[in-house]
């Protein structure tokens, strides 16, 4: 049995969190072995704690897309939210992964920052925090995704997310002759 990693990406705030615990307790509902990687979760977990800055987000993104290659190659489905702002860094988790798919949540930057509990993105308009992904740090989201939710609460998108799951984790090689 093979594993999958989706990585649900998309602006801070776009409902990322929301979608994957959506999409976790759907795939256990189908005895599906699923494990929930939510990038602010990994990021608190590691010490000493990943910066912000460049080198700090490319080594965290690194660490987490081979974490969750791990998990997914122990026959799990493993669902990453994280922005992962950059397309360079999903696209080395999918070359790590035994199985991926990038679930793009397509939440306009507007919605994003009315419902910032955080308050992130009035922190970043005051220059208080900086290099914040839509506002002064680039956005690249996915050419090509897999699935587009069109926030945390889409039901559909769970569906298709599952489906992949359901698919990668099912699908059995044929066995070879046993060894002699």
């Amino acid at each position: 049995m093979s594993g999958i990693v989706l990585w649900i990406t998309g602006l801070p705030c776009a409902g990322k969190s929301t979608l994957a615990a959506r999409a976790q307790a759907a795939a256990r509902r189908e005895r599906l072995p699923a494990v929930l990687l939510d990038g602010d979760a990994v990021r608190a977990a590691l010490l000493p704690a990943p910066g912000y800055d460049a080198a700090g987000r490319d080594q965290f993104e690194a660490t987490l897309a081979r974490l969750a290659a791990l998990i997914a190659s122990q026959g799990f489905a493993v669902l990453v939210a994280a922005t992962a702002h950059r397309r360079a860094w999903r696209d080395a988790a999918r070359a790590m992964a035994p199985a991926f798919a990038e679930v793009h949540v397509a939440t306009p930057l507007g919605v994003c920052e009315r419902r910032d509990a955080k308050g992130l993105y009035a922190a970043a308009r005051a220059g208080r925090v900086h290099h914040l992904p839509g506002l002064d740090a680039r956005y690249e989201p996915p050419l090509s995704p897999e699935v587009t939710a069109t926030g945390g609460e889409d039901a559909l998108a769970v569906q298709r997310m599952v489906a992949l799951a359901r698919a990668a984790l099912t699908a059995r090689q044929v066995p070879g002759p046993p060894p002699t």
